[in-house]
């Protein structure tokens, strides 16, 4: 006999509730732990994702160090639904067609289900999507502090890939939303600017940052990675890394290296799929899961360049100057904030000329005292334990939680 609504409906709950009891036991170790927890939400998570990702794994690590007063969970979703590890949940869901690997939760009630099973103590949505809403509907039913940090801008995206039509109806959406958190973060001006222009308020601004550690000039190996790449020691070697992503405007880069030959050469990590690539200016490599092998080739290089003229931030170009490289990159955007004279070059327009003659203008300078400069404005102001800190005062400003900001008294609290 076939099953009514009612009965699917309590199988569904059924087995939704074992996988969250299973899930807490694992997290919570038994339900012995009970510090407060933060929890962070996202769809924009996925095997080759970027800078939301390694912000995310790299917030984790920190407060399991720094914060031992602060259990820290990750909900995300993905093939199947599992703990991995003792910090991220996924919870399946459906690729999202076209989408290099994301993944589309597709019950909102459910997501909201699983936060509240969490029982956090502040939520930290990473996306205006299903996971941001239901972030907005588990804190409202709970009473807990929700903050929104804003890592890309949609109403653009529409725009560039469907056109200005669909950038109106986008936005107001994403304002909507966006002004039912109880903060939100915005990694860089123009973010903040744009969020503003969509009727957000209660905004902060707090920068991303980079592992200084990871990304050092001294994991380079230049005469080895030049050798690999058949790239002779008298070329100057550009590079890119990034998503193959239509904002990401990849194509400039090619041309100009193009109209510039040599001796200018460029690497693109994992930006280059369906582009086409002729002649031997440009060396392609695929996207690099181990952060070793991307910080070894970035510091390996002479010099990074960055065309989105409407990055949110630019994580990537930090991690190029933290492994001590200056920077070619547009006048607007996130990336324009962190790169000034003393460590870069501005290209006026996304013109192949215009950006051209920026490059050609960098090894005009004192290269090498760029790339130191490079590399102390990264370790001085980015570095992950400057912008935790600060980041854990939001959260503790939110939630009245004083562990987020009191860590010699959470570790002695733990020890007892």
């Amino acid at each position: 006999m076939a099953m009514d609504t009612g009965e699917q409906e309590q199988k569904w709950v059924f087995t939704l509730e074992e996988k969250i009891a299973e899930a807490l036991k694992r997290l919570d170790r038994g339900h012995e732990d009970q510090r407060p927890r933060l929890v962070d939400t996202t769809m924009q998570y996925a095997p080759i994702s970027g800078g939301v990702k390694r912000y995310l794994r790299s917030k984790s690590d920190w407060l399991e160090r720094h914060r031992p007063g602060i259990r820290h969970a990750l909900l995300v979703p993905g093939k199947r639904t599992r703990v991995r590890g003792d910090r991220t949940v996924t919870v399946a869901a459906p690729k999202v067609p076209f989408g290099a690997g994301y993944r589309w939760p597709m019950s909102r009630k459910s997501w909201s289900t699983w936060l509240q099973a969490l029982n956090p103590a502040v939520i930290e949505a990473g996306d205006p999507y299903g996971p941001g809403v239901a972030a907005i509907e588990a804190g409202q039913t709970m009473g807990v502090p929700v903050i929104g940090f804003c890592h890309s801008d949609p109403a653009y995206l529409a725009s560039l890939h469907w056109g200005q039509w669909a950038a109106r109806p986008i936005e107001k959406r994403w304002g909507e939303i966006f002004s039912q958190f109880d903060r939100v973060v915005a990694p860089s001006r123009f973010i903040a600017c744009r969020l503003r222009e969509a009727g957000v308020d209660r905004i902060v601004e707090r920068p991303l940052g980079v592992d200084v550690e990871a990304f050092n000039p001294a994991h380079g190996d230049r005469e080895a990675v030049r050798q690999a790449l058949e790239v002779r020691p008298d070329e100057r070697l550009l590079v890119f890394a990034g998503r193959a992503a239509r904002e990401k405007n990849v194509d400039t880069l090619i041309a100009a290296v193009e109209k510039l030959g040599a001796p200018y050469r460029l690497l693109l990590i994992g930006a280059a799929d369906g582009l086409p690539i002729e002649g031997g200016q440009v060396i392609s490599l695929p996207f690099q899961q181990d952060t070793r092998s991307v910080a070894r080739l970035l510091a390996s290089c002479d010099a990074f360049v960055h065309a989105n003229d409407k990055e949110p931030f630019g994580l990537c170009a930090l991690e190029a100057m933290a492994s001590g490289l200056p920077v070619v990159c547009t006048g607007f955007g996130g990336v324009s904030e962190t790169v000034d004279e003393t460590v870069g070059i501005k290209s006026p327009s996304l013109k192949t000329s215009d950006y051209a003659a920026a490059i050609e203008a960098l090894f005009e300078q004192d290269i090498e005292a760029m790339s130191q400069a490079a590399r102390r404005r990264a370790v001085t102001r980015y570095g992950w334990s400057t912008v935790f800190e600060e980041l854990c005062m939001v959260y503790a400003e939110v939630s009245g939680v004083r562990a987020f900001v009191e860590a010699g008294e959470a570790r002695l609290e733990s020890a007892h």
